[in-house]
């Protein structure tokens, strides 16, 4: 009756070095991973206006909307934070706002050469007061939700462009149906 609890503690004490090694073989492996990663991942940074070119069409459907479009002209990904900062017209007061339900899961990362969208509403039939603009000044976000420091004006196609008080812009999407599906 002895040999078997013997041979039973002696496997068991051979399983848990085995185990033992085989832990520190993973996080040797693991460590090597993590710092070729680091080695050879691009940096990423926040999309501006130095390393994007912003664009501006009129959206055949859904009527009153524009299409906002971003490539990364940089040599390295950029993040497009949020939504863009718009302001319609030279004699903006204030941004338009964001429309919180297209909120994406991610932030949209921009290799090179790729693009983000965003959509606008340029107005509604219940939005009140508006005006004919014909530039819209573009910011992008940084990180922490505040306006870079470089605004970007663009000239709104066909001479302007009516808003009024409903006025909205969709946080960045990775494609264009998204940003004008809503």
């Amino acid at each position: 009756m002895r040999i078997a609890p013997r041979f039973a503690s002696r496997a068991a004490a051979s399983s848990m070095v085995v185990a033992a090694a085989l832990a520190l073989v993973g996080l040797q492996a693991t460590e090597q991973t993590a710092s070729a990663a680091t080695k050879k991942a691009p940096s990423v940074v926040t999309c501006t206006t130095a390393n994007a070119k912003l664009t501006v069409t009129r959206a055949s459907r859904p009527i009153n909307h524009l299409l906002l479009k971003a490539t990364n002209t940089g040599s390295k990904p950029c993040y497009a934070y949020i939504a863009p900062y718009l302001r319609a017209g030279a004699d903006a007061q204030a941004p338009l706002p964001w429309a919180e339900e297209t909120t994406p899961q991610a932030v949209v990362t921009l290799r090179p050469g790729r693009s983000a969208y965003a959509g606008i509403t340029t107005s509604t039939p219940e939005g009140e007061g508006g005006a004919k603009v014909k530039t819209l000044g573009v910011f992008f976000a940084d990180r922490k939700g505040n306006a870079t420091n470089k605004e970007k004006t663009l000239k709104l196609p066909k001479g302007g462009i009516f808003f009024n008080s409903a006025a909205t812009v969709t946080y960045w999407q990775d494609n264009a149906k998204d940003a004008l599906s809503w």
